[in-house]
């Protein structure tokens, strides 16, 4: 197939299972296809998205309204609570397995990122619960129903994305052995018009994990960049947005790359959104797959363990270089 006809079939594969939102073509996956005699299409949909635009919308994934409503309602009421109450969980420890992120100021940027955040382990659920908060009485409740059926959804998709690089399809799953999960409940405050051009929710980065898969409200303001420019990416009922992280670029030896993203205020309502995080448990190794090096496609990042990945993160979020995070472990041959 000449470099045209290929084009013209990736381009003919995308127009038929996306969606066209703000400026942007978003991709849009039905996970029900991984059930029956439409995997392979699927698997190719996710591999075609995670090469291309690295991220894609997922649909009928199995989590229920109701559960993914709750979720957020919870984290809306959590940070409507008394700002004493939401300080308990105020920590400098980055070895903490609950940490609350408030609002500051961006010196180099001079720009003030007000996004809040509660960030917690919860796989497995029960190693964590009791550290969750006990306010709002509801949220260990939904954080567990949520929890647990959005761990189904990524161990769904690493299987996919697994065979969608030509490796068997438990191949990241047992990498992996046994891996993390963490939750990023997150509140995005209504910022005057004019103060927009000076504050943000969150600035351009990309994320320190394997996949992340993101639950957000109907309020704009999650962007992607594809191709150059920064995309919005709307909102659809009962959807969920996954995007290739740090540690999949590494797996996939570059052929995946990792999602730049960033999120706006917005100056009549505030947002809320729930990020789960896929990582490996500290020992294990991360390397590219094998299978995906040769002559042609020579190793890009050295083997490292995950502590030493975790230590590299902090580092660079401390000396604010957290786009250059993964240069430590380049490969000397790449």
């Amino acid at each position: 197939m000449s470099a045209m006809e290929s084009q013209l079939a990736d381009d003919e594969l995308a127009a038929s299972w996306g969606a066209d939102i703000s400026d942007g073509f978003i991709p849009l996956i039905d996970m029900e296809g991984l059930q029956g005699p439409r995997r392979s299409e699927i698997v190719q949909q996710i591999g075609h998205a995670c090469q291309h635009y690295s991220f894609f919308l997922v649909k009928n994934h199995g989590i229920s309204e109701t559960n993914m409503n709750n979720i957020l309602g919870t984290t809306s009421e959590f940070f409507k609570l008394p700002e004493q109450e939401k300080l308990k969980f105020c920590t400098n420890d980055p070895n903490k397995s609950i940490k609350l992120f408030m609002g500051f100021k961006d010196e180099i940027q001079n720009v003030f990122i007000a996004r809040e955040a509660l960030r917690f382990s919860t796989y497995p659920l029960e190693d964590y619960v009791n550290e969750w908060p006990a306010n709002p009485p509801s949220l260990r409740k939904d954080v567990m129903e949520y929890c647990t059926s959005v761990k189904r959804v990524e161990f769904a998709l690493l299987e996919a994305m697994s065979e969608s690089l030509g490796l068997e399809k438990d191949y990241i799953d047992k990498m992996l052995y046994n891996h993390g999960q963490k939750i990023s409940m997150n509140y995005y405050p209504i910022c005057q018009e004019q103060d927009l051009e000076f504050t943000r929710g969150v600035r351009p980065h990309t994320d320190p994990t394997i996949i992340t898969i993101l639950l957000q409200d109907n309020v704009p303001g999650f962007k992607v960049l594809n191709n150059g420019k920064w995309v919005d990416v709307g909102h659809i009922p009962n959807t969920l947005v996954v995007h290739v992280g740090d540690l999949l670029q590494v797996i996939s030896n570059y052929r995946y790359k990792s999602l730049h993203h960033q999120v706006f205020l917005n100056c009549e309502r505030e947002r809320v959104s729930v990020a789960s995080y896929c990582y490996p448990s500290s020992n294990t190794i991360v390397g590219p797959a094998m299978e995906l090096i040769d002559n042609d496609h020579p190793a890009i990042y050295r083997n490292f363990t995950y502590t030493e990945f975790y230590e590299e993160m902090w580092r660079a979020v401390v000396q604010h270089a957290t786009d250059k995070r993964l240069d430590t472990f380049k490969s000397s041959v790449a």
